[in-house]
């Protein structure tokens, strides 16, 4: 009785987490290449400069492992040829519990991307969520062989390979345009500058030590009283930290351009990398700059340099001005390269991929 109550929670334990994850990571597969390009970036400076030839394929073999997850999950959920799949899980598992032991251990990359940026997770949460997921996946793979799909081998099949279609197309949909849910804080209805400051100032706990006793208290207490200082601690210390620390823009002459990207209607053209960019719908982009002029301010924030970026506008005809930023506060902004951001006072009020931008009325509308 309990090892089937056992094998039950493990297998939906198991089945609908990797479900969630690879849903999650799904919804951004742009977000899944930055973590990747990241991590490759690491272990080429670790491990060995080969790993610089993954990079480039970063979205491959991105959407292979989210495929594999919402996959394994399904099978699982169906135990769809058991060893195999356990099999399968297993090596998958052991693979990022060492990555993510290795994260947090010798803190490389501090948010492991596991659920993208719906829920973020410290190196060692990430750990602890792992090697809690490892015990019932070793469950499920000592058991394996006793598990029988309530599907006959055709209808498993079937099942299976609709899951890897329906998430191939799903993924693709959001590659091609944007991501379904905006978990980001660059996200429609988000004021920029708000989400600057801190929620909460600090709430600091101090610690003293008095006639042998330890005491705590909110505020400092004075030696003369017979206290003495042994330490502090942040008691909101998520809180403290604001959701954008990075987002920082300047002019090629490097003069601040922060606050002006703030000062009512702008029009942000996200390019940061020319050199990757699409040149698909630029023809787009040109017009409606050229119809926003004079009554939105339209500018490219990219983080490529004023050579191949002034060779990026002379082709284009692309008659605004640019700034830089970060290229990893760029992706953050919009997930398209380029992109479309119409910001007014520092209010997010649209976000579009270029396969997807807008016309002028449309800017207008939201102005209004």
């Amino acid at each position: 009785m309990i090892n089937k109550v056992i094998d039950q929670f493990s297998r939906f334990f198991v089945g609908g987490l990797l479900i969630f994850s690879g849903l999650i990571k799904l919804n951004d597969p742009v977000g899944t290449e930055i973590k990747l390009e990241e991590y490759f970036e690491v272990f080429a400076e670790d491990f060995g400069s080969f790993f610089h030839y993954f990079i480039p394929w970063s979205m491959e073999i991105g959407m292979i492992l989210i495929i594999l997850e919402v996959v394994f999950g399904i099978a699982i959920l169906i135990y769809w040829r058991m060893n195999l799949t356990a099999w399968s899980v297993l090596l998958m598992m052991t693979f990022f519990t060492f990555l993510t032991f290795y994260s947090a251990y010798f803190n490389k990359v501090t948010d492991c991307g596991c659920f993208g940026d719906a829920i973020k997770l410290t190196p060692w949460e990430s750990f602890t969520k792992d090697v809690v997921l490892m015990v019932f996946v070793a469950h499920l793979f000592w058991y394996r062989k006793r598990y029988k799909s309530g599907l006959r081998s055709r209808e498993g099949n079937m099942v299976v390979l609709a899951s890897v279609l329906i998430s191939l197309f799903l993924g693709v949909y959001a590659i091609m345009h944007l991501p379904f849910i905006d978990f980001r804080a660059y996200r429609i209805g988000n004021n920029i500058p708000q989400q600057m400051l801190p929620l909460e100032q600090p709430i600091i706990e101090y610690t003293f030590e008095k006639d042998g006793k330890e005491e705590r208290a909110a505020q400092f207490l004075s030696s003369e009283e017979g206290y003495k200082y042994i330490s502090s601690r942040v008691l909101n210390e998520e809180k403290t930290k604001p959701k954008i620390t990075d987002y920082s823009v300047s002019s090629p002459e490097g003069d601040d351009k922060t606050p002006y990207t703030f000062e009512g209607p702008r029009l942000l053209i996200v390019i940061f990398d020319v050199q990757k960019a699409s040149s698909e719908n630029m023809l787009a982009i040109r017009e409606l700059t050229n119809q926003l002029e004079g009554k939105v301010d339209c500018f490219v924030l990219t983080s490529s340099g004023a050579e191949v970026m002034e060779a990026f506008r002379h082709e284009h005809q692309l008659a605004v001005p640019y700034y830089y930023a970060d290229a990893t506060v760029l992706k953050t902004i919009i997930r398209s390269n380029p992109g479309i951001a119409l910001w007014n006072n520092g209010t997010v009020l649209g976000n579009w991929h270029h396969s997807d931008t807008p016309s002028a009325a449309d800017i207008l509308n939201l102005l209004k």
